[in-house]
C-alpha cells in the first residue's frame, strides 16, 4: 500500500539510484567471483551484497510511495568506464571504487538534507548511508594494505587521477540529477514546506 505519492523528479531520482545500485552489485559481484580468496575478496563480496540490498531498498521505497521505477539505461558506473577505461589492477579497482563511493555519499547527503523530504525516502537514504560509510572504510584500509606493492605515492596519484575523472563524469552526467534535486527544493518552497 502506497504511503504517499511522489512527483516525477523524485521518481526519476529514485529510479536512478536503484539503477546505479544494481549496476554496482553486478560489477562487484563479477569482480568478487574472479578474485583469489582473501580479505579483499571477502570485503568485496559483502560490498556487492550491500549494493544488491540497496537496489532492493530503493525498489521497496518506490513501492511504498506509490511509484513504479523508470527504466534508466545509463548508470554512473558506465560513465566512469568511458572516461577512465578498465582498471589495470586491483589497486586501480579499489581507487576508482573509493572515489565513486565518495560521490555516492555526497549525492545521498545532498538529497537527505532537503528541508522537507518524503519520510520514506529519507529513511531509505539513511539506511543505505550506514553501509556506504563502511564501504569507504574497507576500501581505504585495503588501499593502505597495498602500499607495499604499489607505493603510497602511486596510490595517491591514482586517487587524484580518478577524482579528476569523477569531476568530468559528474559535470557531464549528473546535471540532470542536480536539476531534479533543485526542482524538489523549489517545489517545496512554493508549497511552503522548506524551513
Amino acid at each position: 500500500m502506497a504511503e504517499k505519492e511522489i512527483d516525477e523528479s523524485e521518481r526519476w531520482l529514485l529510479s536512478f539510484y536503484r539503477t546505479s545500485e544494481i549496476g554496482g552489485a553486478l560489477f562487484f559481484g563479477r569482480l568478487a567471483r574472479s578474485m583469489r580468496p582473501g580479505q579483499i575478496q571477502s570485503d568485496m563480496t559483502k560490498h556487492f551484497s550491500d549494493e544488491a540490498q540497496h537496489a532492493w531498498y530503493w525498489t521497496e521505497c518506490m513501492n511504498r510511495v506509490g511509484a513504479n521505477p523508470l527504466s534508466i539505461t545509463d548508470n554512473y558506473q558506465d560513465q566512469y568506464s568511458a572516461e577512465v577505461g578498465v582498471p589495470a589492477n586491483m589497486m586501480e579497482v579499489l581507487a576508482i571504487t573509493h572515489v565513486f563511493e565518495k560521490r555516492v555519499v555526497n549525492q545521498y547527503s545532498k538529497h537527505a538534507s532537503i528541508d522537507v523530504i518524503h519520510p520514506v525516502v529519507k529513511e531509505t537514504i539513511l539506511k543505505i548511508m550506514k553501509d556506504e560509510k563502511w564501504h569507504l572504510e574497507w576500501i581505504r584500509k585495503a588501499l593502505d594494505g597495498l602500499e607495499k606493492d604499489y607505493g603510497a605515492d602511486e596510490i595517491e596519484k591514482t586517487l587524484k587521477r580518478f577524482t579528476e575523472a569523477d569531476e568530468k563524469v559528474y559535470q557531464a552526467t549528473m546535471k540532470e540529477h542536480e536539476d531534479r534535486l533543485q526542482h524538489i527544493i523549489e517545489r517545496n518552497k512554493k508549497l511552503g514546506l522548506n524551513k
